[in-house]
């Protein structure tokens, strides 16, 4: 059973101290945002064909279908609510991943956010690639990019446009890092939060943790993970509500500690911003969900977010890995013929699994 405790241990009482003083102390626990800027900006930019050959290729093509699906699906709302320019926040851009995602949603307005600066800078670049290959500078948004520690920073004071107010904002795979402590994961929803509209939406991504610490209790040691992941915790049975440290790695992706989000108490501090849950969904119910419209089926094939099964004329799998594909030989076996739209490989399945989609509305 989880068992979640909100009593701070020494080195959480000790990292408060020292930002309410703002006075380094001698051993000071050190502020992982650091850490998590630093991988970033050291994670190389890969091109098309090197991701090809990714072992993860096709989770990482599931991850943008669902984050395609969530993002076409909110600006829907935004636009059938009324809303004529649409403006975004996507917190925690990273590199762009998301940018032809918000024009191909026709968005008006975009302000990306990092914390780590080269990725940033990547993300400025990719735009401005776009912007030139656009036929006319009409069709594509204009976009502010920002390089801050939204678990820390006003990111309000840094907008070109002190006024700007936005309908969506958007926190693909970083709320977790907030999650250091109670005022980092504060400062990360009020900058998520304060400058939606009336009606518009925070969505995102994140680990469920309960689905980690189910892991985590029915593994004989602190860690576990396949051949694609794996995550390591520092203890178990005791999870205090901040500060829960975990470290993941993913094939090639991500390397840095991250931090349990227990969704009920992420739930909670989003009322104090004005904000009530819409939607709470693990990936394999929102797939299970969305996969039965047409258009998403059609995306999926179009971003090739399923593999082919069996490989496609005879040519291999990600993987040829023990039992990474029986889940697909059974379904083949059952039913008499090949999964419609393909499969992930075992592994796959159990890394993206942890993840669960959120939809916050701001009330008015």
């Amino acid at each position: 059973m989880m068992e979640l405790h909100s009593v701070q241990s020494e080195p959480e009482r000790r990292r408060k101290n020292e930002e309410e003083d703002g006075s380094p102390h001698k051993g000071a626990v050190p502020d992982h945002g650091v850490k998590v800027a630093s991988h970033y900006n050291r994670l190389q930019e890969v091109g098309l064909a090197a991701r090809s050959r990714s072992r993860i290729f096709f989770m990482r093509n599931f991850n943008n279908w669902l984050k395609s699906v969530l993002i076409g699906e909110i600006l829907e709302q935004v636009r059938g609510a009324g809303s004529q320019q649409v403006c975004v926040l996507d917190l925690g851009c990273g590199k762009g991943g998301d940018l032809l995602k918000w024009m191909r949603g026709g968005i008006n307005h975009l302000v990306c956010a990092d914390i780590a600066a080269v990725s940033v800078e990547q993300c400025q670049s990719r735009y401005d690639d776009m912007r030139k290959r656009s036929r006319t500078n009409d069709r594509l948004y204009s976009a502010q990019f920002i390089t801050a520690d939204c678990s820390k920073e006003v990111l309000a004071e840094k907008l070109d446009d002190p006024e700007l107010m936005f309908d969506v904002c958007s926190c693909q795979f970083v709320c977790h890092y907030a999650f250091e402590s109670e005022r980092k994961a504060d400062a990360m929803l009020r900058n998520a939060c304060e400058r939606l509209r009336p009606g518009g939406f925070f969505v995102g991504t994140t680990p469920d943790a309960f689905e980690l610490v189910k892991r985590l209790e029915a593994s004989p040691s602190l860690s576990f993970g396949n051949e694609v992941f794996n995550v390591c915790f520092q203890a178990k049975g005791v999870y205090p509500l901040f500060a829960c440290q975990y470290h993941f790695s993913l094939e090639g992706v991500v390397n840095v500690p991250e931090f349990l989000v227990y969704f009920p108490l992420f739930e909670h501090m989003a009322k104090r911003h004005n904000m009530r849950l819409v939607s709470k969904q693990r990936f394999s119910e929102f797939f299970h969900d969305k996969v039965k419209h047409d258009r998403h089926r059609s995306l999926m094939k179009k971003m090739m977010a399923l593999e082919p099964f069996p490989g496609e004329d005879g040519g291999r799998l990600a993987t040829d890995g023990q039992g990474e594909y029986c889940h697909a030989e059974e379904h083949c076996g059952r039913a008499g013929v090949k999964p419609a739209l393909g499969t992930l490989s075992r592994s796959e399945w159990e890394a993206t699994s942890i993840y669960l989609v959120f939809i916050f509305q701001k009330m008015s």
